[in-house]
């Protein structure tokens, strides 16, 4: 019985290195098989001819309207030669991890600028190709091109080197779709007109605004006293003018981002540094400021205008000390805040206009 278990654990000892050498050989095989495999494509990419590189591009683009690159596609596809077709490629960051919300954001323009293109009347698949390079898939794609940062778009004209222009430059003109167009327009004479999809937020916005003003005329047809009301149709003027002053309009025709966030340190930056830009957030810091510098003025002008009861006391009459005492705080009140807010407004003004010379209390 001993001598049957020993044979028994030996014969078991051997099976199992007989397994793991098999195993071993197996996986040693498809090693090698797969790297002969990636050598031979790159080997086939590399030497890609003009009719070849046209071919894989068009059957890319037919699946969607720009193409994702990884580094060898980027180096064959984009930069390779010979070539007689522009390309246009975002470098961007989309993975959660990368924390890179404009990405996002550019990302839809931009999307909307190659579908125009791709379903336009005057598309030809041989002439301009959108295309994608994602970090996580050409990071070397980056350190060819010297970036550090995403998003970033460039043209690649057919023929001749890149210029300096070839770089879309978001932080100054903004990412919409419309602007993006006009850039493509002017380094490679193709024209690509700009189809969004319907979007009914605003129609809906304005039925519901009307609706409502509607139902308030309604409501108070017996009584529009309120239309003549000199102070409702101010508020509503200073409210137009606080919308217009901060940019509002410029952040709707260029589309800037709410923020930046600074990929090496991580900072977020609220102002541009730039009087060629601003982000969202800076266009309402900016109309807070103007509300509350208006608010203070307001509060000195009834401090200095006297109100009705006192122009009716006659003129051997004095005025009320509680009356004095309230207009008193409302002149302070008014000065500090003039003074407090106007400063912050000018040392913005003063952050994005280099060489500015004028300051109020801060630098």
């Amino acid at each position: 019985l001993l001598l049957n278990r020993g044979e028994m654990w030996t014969r078991y000892q051997e099976r199992c290195w007989m397994v793991f050498i098999l195993s071993s050989a197996c996986l040693l095989l498809a090693t090698i098989g797969s790297y002969q495999a990636n050598a031979a494509v790159a080997k086939d990419t590399s030497t890609m001819t003009l009719n070849d590189r046209v071919k894989m591009l068009n059957e890319l683009t037919a699946k969607r309207s720009y193409v994702k690159l990884n580094t060898e596609k980027f180096k064959n596809l984009v930069r390779g030669s010979p070539r007689n077709y522009s390309t246009v490629v975002m470098f961007t960051a989309l993975s959660s991890q990368r924390g890179c919300q404009i990405c996002r954001e550019v990302l839809e323009e931009y999307q909307i600028v190659a579908n125009s293109w791709r379903f336009s009347n005057t598309y030809t698949n041989s002439e301009l190709y959108f295309t994608l390079v994602d970090f996580d898939d050409g990071a070397e794609a980056f350190q060819l091109m010297g970036l550090n940062s995403a998003p970033v778009i460039m043209h690649f004209p057919a023929k001749g080197k890149r210029r300096h222009d070839d770089t879309f430059e978001i932080q100054k003109l903004g990412f919409s779709a419309e602007t993006m167009s006009a850039w493509i327009l002017d380094r490679s004479g193709i024209h690509v007109r700009v189809f969004r999809p319907p979007n009914y937020s605003g129609t809906i916005a304005m039925s519901l605004l009307f609706i409502i003003v509607a139902g308030i005329l309604f409501m108070k047809r017996n009584n529009l006293e309120f239309l003549y009301n000199t102070k409702v149709w101010g508020v509503a003027a200073l409210c137009v003018i606080f919308a217009m002053t901060s940019g509002q309009m410029w952040n709707h025709m260029r589309g800037p981002p709410f923020a930046h966030r600074n990929p090496q340190t991580g900072q977020i930056n609220y102002i541009h540094g730039s009087s060629q830009g601003q982000f969202i957030a800076e266009s309402h810091f900016v109309l807070i400021l103007n509300f509350l510098v208006t608010f203070g003025f307001i509060l000195l002008t009834n401090a200095a205008t006297p109100n009705q009861d006192s122009q009716e006391k006659k003129p051997g009459e004095k005025s009320s000390g509680g009356d004095i005492g309230k207009r008193r705080v409302m002149v302070i009140a008014g000065l500090m805040i003039v003074t407090i807010f106007f400063s912050v407004l000018l040392s913005i003004f003063r952050s994005k206009y280099q060489g500015y010379p004028y300051s109020f209390l801060l630098r």
